[in-house]
């Protein structure tokens, strides 16, 4: 694994995740053009990145990036011949660095969620204008050309623009059925940062970019249950973190891991997250996964794990989402309570929904090896280490072959 940022690079980020989103909805009201907006922010951090680095953080980075953005932004709709009155819009004095309001966010995450925009298009679109990724370091986590994705990006803006979709957070009827979409979105930003696709570090952390977003999300709604069950979650997954890797940065699983290294307090914090998730009596699919990750986080060893109560929480969430890695994982615990040939039988029947997914083949291949059919686990392993570019998981996997 590489270091993480520090200096320049470190604050930049901090400031980006904390002021990105506020600035661009900012500016996008104030301009009605989102794209303008989004690209003027861009351009600031680019700016950012090359300026403090040689020059140093500035006294104020929030302060900095906003005024740098909304330059951008009057360059932009100079070069494009906009009304006048936009640009004296932009020329009024406005306070720098005032601390942008959670439901700037949280409309500007709805409107890059939109049901209008392509799927593969909302992850990368949120990561830009949120969170204040460069299109080169969203390329780098999907493993796609840059051009690539600028391309699907520019796209995505373009049906914002040219659909009149509003920064706003939708009425709570229509929420209802968009929040899943936006708490998803944000699980996804986690795990691409909890289990990088290249098993490489980037100059963000996108784990901790989530799990701010994240508290976003549940500090602007905190009657949705699932908002709050989602933040649970990444904090019980976040709390595990230290225990992930070996000193020379191999993976370690949850069973082998040190537990006296886990973050108590962030357990302690999801605990109380999902008890007032629970006051609400609205469960879903977050608050049922969070709650299978505190029973891991309260048992003090990988025997003493209560297996029932995980199966249990996992057939109640099968109701919520029967996708098959659901399912898949729910074999585990079901090995644990029936044993490893009726989870072999189980997982054997995902095989046509799973055949191209690394976990399928290596979880099918522990249940193998437990049953003594060590030459078909080598093989089912093998096909795991051909599906996964993840150099950590790739490691482990070689390890179990030799």
């Amino acid at each position: 694994m590489t270091d993480r940022p520090s200096g320049p690079d470190q604050a930049l980020s901090v400031a980006v995740r904390a002021e990105a989103g506020a600035i661009v909805a900012s500016l996008a009201r104030m301009v009605g053009d989102f794209d303008v907006a989004e690209e003027a922010v861009q351009d600031a951090v680019v700016e950012a990145l090359r300026t403090w680095r040689s020059k140093g953080v500035p006294d104020r980075p929030g302060a900095w990036l906003q005024v740098a953005a909304r330059r951008n932004a009057l360059d932009r709709l100079r070069r494009q011949q906009r009304h006048a009155k936009l640009l004296e819009r932009l020329r009024e004095d406005v306070p720098p660095d005032e601390p942008g309001e959670a439901d700037e966010r949280l409309a500007l995450v709805f409107a890059c969620c939109h049901p209008a925009l392509p799927t593969d298009a909302r992850l990368p679109l949120t990561l830009r204008a949120v969170l204040g990724l460069t299109t080169a370091q969203i390329a780098r986590a999907f493993l796609v050309p840059e051009a690539t994705m600028a391309q699907r990006i520019v796209r995505a803006k373009r049906k914002i623009v040219d659909k009149g979709i509003a920064l706003t957070v939708p009425a709570a009827d229509e929420r209802a059925a968009r929040l899943d979409d936006v708490l998803t979105v944000t699980y996804l930003v986690y795990n691409e940062g909890y289990v990088s696709s290249t098993g490489a570090t980037d100059d963000r952390d996108l784990a901790d970019d989530a799990i701010w977003l994240a508290g976003v999300l549940a500090t602007a709604m905190p009657d949705e249950a699932e908002a709050l069950g989602l933040l649970a979650l990444l904090r019980l997954q976040h709390a595990r973190r230290p225990s992930r890797f070996d000193a020379s940065g191999d993976l370690v699983l949850l069973r082998d891991q040190d537990r006296s290294l886990w973050d108590r307090a962030a357990i302690e914090s999801a605990d109380r997250l999902l008890e007032r998730a629970a006051a609400l009596r609205r469960p879903g699919r977050f608050q049922l996964q969070a709650a299978i990750a505190a029973c891991h986080a309260s048992s003090p060893t990988w025997e003493a794990t209560d297996w029932l109560q995980i199966l249990t929480l996992y057939d109640l969430l099968l109701r919520h989402d029967g996708s098959a890695v659901v399912r898949l994982n729910r074999a585990v615990a079901l090995g644990k309570v029936r044993g490893a040939e009726v989870a072999l039988e189980y997982v054997d029947r995902l095989g046509a929904d799973l055949a191209r997914y690394h976990l399928f083949h290596a979880i099918r291949a522990d249940l193998l090896r437990t049953l003594g059919r060590v030459a078909e686990a080598d093989e089912a392993d093998r096909r795991a280490l051909e599906l996964t570019s993840n150099a950590a998981e790739r490691s482990l996997l070689l390890t179990r072959l030799t």
